[in-house]
């Protein structure tokens, strides 16, 4: 506690230090009156003449004191926004007394400094978002864009992905965001697979087949999950961007169905049968093979691609291939040696490209649910238990190479 009169010399003191104490303790009396108001104009007052000290201590001992108030005075606050350099960014950046149009014209006409300490208030209205992303100052952008509780409008991801979209760091940083729309993920994820096919390290790491194919099931993957992911009232708008660019093949739902992403999976058929998502479900769920087959037909798959997905469909319904890699593996697994036997071992060509497919899905769902087995398995025999191996008269030899 200290009396008016020692506050009083402490306010006159020559010493910045006396009166910058003094000026702090005014700021927390002001906050925290309760009392008369001739007392609260007295502070008030204080605070006002505060504002004309020489020392830029004093005065930032002011701001710091009300800095985080939504109760410290504004013409207090607008005056410390015109104040030094270091003050003015620390009262952009936390006081809560200013509103957007206190800080929109700093946005047009301020300095790097002043936009970053304002790009990193606790709240931004989507008006200030606008405005700074507007400025295309690429710190800027990505201070805006790594914070995911500041919201961007779709219409501005969709520009700064256009905009920076062979930019390896804003990239990511548009990737990173859980509000970016659908199409334009799947734009900046082809734009990354098209960096990584052309990056020269990538090149001489792979053989060019193996590249290819790397890239082509890494971004068909992302497409599955992109379309997934999307929530209802935009994945139509997702499926039809796909149909119009006729993106949709058998392959890719193929891939939709193995991975477990049976909700892109039924809108990709409800985009291609210009249906509802609902028909299509309940088709999916307990349709027979008639209707199922009927279904692929008006999605423009007849024949053979259409009876292949009616088998694939009646085999998911079993299985969690959402979550169960070894469900997936025998599905695929299944549905290989059924085209096998069907066809005799002479696969059509209409079929070629999905038998390769699952092809190469059962390899790869083959050693992800092999992972861990044995040494499970070794952990729950007997000690005494040993492996199978053949006598000496079993053994073979390989051939000099």
């Amino acid at each position: 506690m200290i009396g008016y009169a020692a506050f009083s010399e402490l306010s006159l003191s020559n010493d910045s230090d006396e009166r910058g104490h003094a000026a702090h303790l005014a700021a927390l009396a002001y906050l925290g009156h309760d009392g008369s108001a001739d007392e609260q104009a007295a502070l008030y007052a204080a605070l006002i003449g505060f504002l004309d000290d020489t020392s830029v201590k004093v005065r930032a001992a002011l701001a710091y004191g009300l800095l985080h108030s939504d109760r410290a005075p504004r013409p207090v606050m607008l005056a410390l926004l015109q104040d030094s350099a270091v003050i003015s960014r620390a009262v952009l950046q936390y006081s809560p007394v200013l509103i957007d149009a206190d800080l929109m014209p700093v946005v047009a006409q301020g300095e790097a400094s002043a936009l970053a300490a304002i790009s990193q208030r606790a709240r931004i209205s989507p008006r200030l978002v606008s405005a700074l992303l507007a400025r295309g100052e690429r710190g800027l952008v990505l201070r805006v864009l790594r914070r995911p509780e500041v919201a961007v409008s779709a219409s501005s991801l969709e520009s700064l992905s256009h905009h920076w979209a062979d930019d390896a760091e804003m990239r990511g940083a548009l990737l990173d965001r859980a509000d970016l729309p659908g199409t334009v993920r799947l734009a900046l994820v082809r734009k990354v697979a098209a960096s990584l096919s052309a990056c020269r390290m990538v090149r001489g790491a792979l053989a060019p087949e193996r590249l290819e194919r790397l890239v082509r099931d890494g971004s068909e993957g992302a497409l599955t999950a992109i379309g997934e992911a999307e929530a209802p009232d935009r994945r139509a708008g997702f499926v039809s961007l796909l149909v119009a660019e006729n993106e949709i093949h058998t392959r890719l739902l193929l891939h939709a169905v193995v991975s477990g992403r049976v909700v892109f999976f039924g809108a990709c058929l409800a985009g291609l049968a210009e249906t509802s998502e609902h028909k299509v479900f309940s088709l999916l769920e307990s349709g027979s093979s008639a209707a199922l087959s009927a279904l692929f037909d008006r999605c423009g798959m007849p024949g053979a691609c259409g009876r292949l997905l009616v088998r694939l469909v009646m085999l998911a319904r079993s299985t969690d291939l959402a979550d169960d890699v070894a469900a997936r593996h025998y599905v695929v697994t299944t549905l290989t040696e059924e085209l096998i036997t069907e066809y005799d071992g002479e696969i059509p060509e209409a079929l070629e490209e999905a038998f390769c497919y699952l092809n190469e899905q059962n390899i790869a769902l083959a050693r992800m649910a092999a992972r861990g087995v044995m040494a499970s398995f070794a952990r729950t025999v007997e000690s005494s238990r040993r492996l199978p191996l053949p006598g000496p008269d079993e053994q073979m030899q390989l051939s000099v190479a």
